[in-house]
């Protein structure tokens, strides 16, 4: 992923929701979110084997985005998908110090966390509420991930049942000025024939375990080319 808004324990039905656009190389194979061999739901990044985004049957969910940094990425060094996958199946972490720069969204039943590798090892404990995610520092929000953080707050207030509403806002291309990338990746959505948004996802847990995960794929001229649903049903977690 390379833009997130994550609520989470910010409203009576939703323990977690997250909207994400993942942004990448039109050139990097990848295949649209499915449930794995193993249980898992996620997108795959065909090249590394990993995933930017999924959840696992044991209640766990986690996305990663790259972190913005001069001289980096460096290509060999090992894949941050690693980072989800071994969260997802084992509730572990791979050691992401040698990793290139990324930001890690983990939660589980209980807990929910945000983590990265740059400048050094930070992780954070999140509180209840609405939280935003992207390619630079998780402390200093950018603008498009503000904007995306309003629109996901503006939804659970609504009490909207549809996803369109937070589908719409994922779609947003309108460049943003402020803090961040340069104005062709300023934008929510990511219109570029070279590098863009391959992917928007919507996953929605409730309280109990049940939810779904909707993903849209876009190719190189931004159309959408597919849509995915995966339904969960994890086990509640005790009082």
């Amino acid at each position: 992923m390379c833009v997130a808004a994550i609520a989470w324990k910010a409203h009576p039905e939703w323990r977690l929701v997250s909207i994400g656009n993942r942004d990448e190389f039109h050139e990097r194979p990848a295949a649209p979110l499915a449930r794995w061999d193993n249980g898992l739901i996620a997108g795959k990044d065909i090249r590394a084997g990993g995933t930017w985004l999924g959840a696992g049957d044991a209640g766990r969910f986690a996305l990663v985005t790259n972190f913005r940094v001069e001289g980096y990425p460096k290509p060999d060094r090992a894949s941050r998908g690693d980072l989800v996958t071994g969260w997802l199946e084992r509730g572990e972490l791979a050691d992401g110090a040698a990793m290139n720069p990324f930001n890690l969204f983990v939660a589980d039943a209980r807990t929910a966390r945000c983590i990265t590798n740059h400048p050094g090892p930070q992780e954070q404990l999140l509180s209840a509420g609405i939280h935003g995610l992207s390619n630079g520092p998780f402390t200093t929000p950018w603008p498009k991930t503000r904007t995306l953080s309003a629109a996901l707050d503006a939804w659970l207030t609504a009490g909207d049942a549809s996803f369109a509403p937070l589908f719409a806002a994922l779609r947003d291309a309108t460049a943003l000025s402020g803090e961040g990338p340069e104005p062709r990746l300023s934008s929510v959505f990511i219109e570029d024939p070279v590098y863009g948004t391959r992917c928007s996802t919507v996953a929605a847990i409730r309280h109990d375990g049940t939810g779904l995960i909707v993903e849209r794929s876009f190719n190189a001229r931004g159309e959408m080319t597919g849509e995915q649903t995966e339904r969960l049903a994890f086990t509640a977690p005790s009082p």
